[in-house]
């Protein structure tokens, strides 16, 4: 194969503000270069997803969103708790799209409706497996 994904790229009536958001979610940066209608957003340089995981790239768009996101962010937490709250406390809110209350995750949107989920924290055993 001879390509890496670069972005993914989300559309947003409000880029700048969505791309903040989404900065201070992951604890990653806005990339300066961008301009009003792309707003990039990467993980920080020296950070172990830097030069792995693809840039955020948020699109300016006339129209709102309208349906369920057909791709969305899977997010896992140390603590799912602690993050559903933190995210709340900077926008995101949560939502129902048929999930079910059964699940082990939490469904939640960001400011611009974006849904997006933050999954079950990985057990021990499972932690163990994966650093193998």
């Amino acid at each position: 194969m001879t390509f890496r994904i670069e972005n993914i790229s989300i559309d947003s009536t409000s880029p700048f503000e969505t791309a903040q958001f989404w900065a201070q979610a992951l604890g990653w940066q806005i990339d300066e270069d961008g301009d009003d209608d792309e707003i990039a957003v990467q993980p920080t340089p020296g950070s172990p997803e830097a030069g792995v995981l693809p840039d955020i790239l948020f699109l300016r768009v006339p129209e709102t969103k309208a349906v369920k996101n057909r791709l969305h962010l899977d997010l896992r937490p140390a603590d799912q708790v602690a993050e559903v709250a933190r995210l709340e406390a900077l926008g995101a809110t949560r939502v129902d799209i048929g999930q079910g209350s059964d699940v082990t995750w939490v469904v939640m949107a960001d400011p611009e409706g974006n849904e997006f989920c933050i999954l079950r924290a990985l057990t021990e055993a499972e932690n163990a497996a994966l650093a193998s």
